[in-house]
């Protein structure tokens, strides 16, 4: 696992892109979530992040094979940006300065980067 110094650059910078979705309330362009209320949604959206790092950090520490998790993660990253241009001009999208788009951009850099250096 070691030598993935641009996979854990990119693990870092989508962190802080969730920070700062709780800032754009992403759970209102989120499929499903943006069913609920605003608070209803909030809730929904934090709690589901638990689960989600306790499997990252569960892949990264336990896993008989990281380096897959890592590969599939990266690709998550680069999916991740395209989604976030395909929801560009949804109606309550508020990733619009360039502190957000350089998380979401960097995290899919970084990505791109750790695959490129890994294979």
């Amino acid at each position: 696992m070691s030598g993935h110094i641009f996979f854990f650059l990119g693990l870092s910078l989508l962190t802080m892109h969730e920070m700062d979705a709780v800032r754009c309330q992403e759970w209102r362009i989120f499929p499903g979530l943006s069913y609920f209320s605003s608070e209803w949604g909030y809730k929904i959206f934090i709690f589901l992040h638990l689960p989600l790092y306790y499997f990252i950090f569960w892949q990264l520490t336990n896993s008989q094979n990281p380096n897959a998790f890592i590969s599939g993660f990266n690709a998550f990253m680069i999916v991740h940006l395209v989604l976030h241009i395909l929801f560009l001009c949804h109606k309550h999208n508020k990733f619009k300065d360039w502190i957000s788009w350089s998380l979401i951009i960097g995290a899919a850099l970084c990505g791109v980067i750790d695959l490129i250096i890994k294979t």
